[in-house]
């Protein structure tokens, strides 16, 4: 009888040590899970493979708009949030296009001398990154040459019917799955040129011949511009992409 107590206590014991270890394996998992970290807005935003050979997917929306066809937000290039004056003298990283204060790669358009060895905007200079957190960056240049290399691109001249004009870029395998690119034209000073013609877009990489401008692509209903260089404090719209 004594023997056979102490096999059952033994069993006993052995299961609920079993049951602990489970428990805490289980604990373990659950915090290890990788945290969302992207806002409100970056988890409203979808991302659409378009086929691309990198992988790289493009967001649906331009950062600042709650549906594919609005224009969205503007931005300098460097700065992460809309303001109502885009010029030289509101402009964040210089005064002029021979004072800038980061992202200088030329001592000539350095204010006082000043270079560093930035090409591309870093996080928490970059408009997608800081307002819709995650994965989500502005595109470098490259990026925008193969989305454009290797989607099926046209002009659109009512988006759905939105009444919105801009450019659509199509999964070449699979028609269904496209990004809009509206004609939100930029900003200049205190006006918006060009909206409802034109669209302009921000890559997240420097123009490192003249530092003072980034490069971006334009597009409107006859073209579109890859090469195209902007002066960093012109207010012009974000397309995120997401990781691959």
């Amino acid at each position: 009888m004594k023997k056979y107590i102490t096999f059952f206590s033994y069993a006993l014991l052995s299961s609920a040590m079993t049951f602990t270890l489970v428990a805490c394996g289980d604990d373990e998992d659950n915090s290890s899970a990788v945290p969302d970290t992207r806002t409100e807005a970056g988890k409203a935003a979808q991302m659409v493979d378009l086929g691309l050979p990198s992988g790289t997917l493009w967001a649906d929306r331009n950062v600042g708009a709650e549906a594919p066809e609005e224009y969205g937000d503007y931005f300098a290039w460097g700065e992460t949030e809309p303001k109502s004056d885009y010029s030289w003298s509101t402009y964040k990283y210089g005064k002029d296009e021979d004072e800038l204060t980061k992202y200088c790669s030329k001592s000539s358009y350095g204010k006082d001398g000043y270079t560093d060895s930035y090409t591309e905007l870093l996080p928490e200079d970059d408009a997608a990154s800081v307002n819709w957190g995650g994965n989500w960056r502005m595109p470098s240049f490259e990026q925008i040459k193969e989305l454009y290399n290797n989607t099926d691109n046209t002009w659109v001249d009512d988006f759905e019917g939105t009444g919105v004009s801009g450019r659509k870029f199509t999964n070449k395998k699979d028609s269904s799955k496209f990004i809009f690119l509206p004609a939100a034209g930029k900003r200049n000073g205190t006006s918006l040129d060009m909206a409802g013609s034109s669209g302009y877009y921000w890559s997240r990489t420097l123009n490192t011949g003249s530092p003072y401008e980034a490069r971006s692509v334009n597009f409107g209903s006859g073209s579109v511009n890859l090469y195209d260089y902007t002066s960093r404090y012109y207010g012009q719209a974000v397309r995120p992409v997401g990781a691959p």
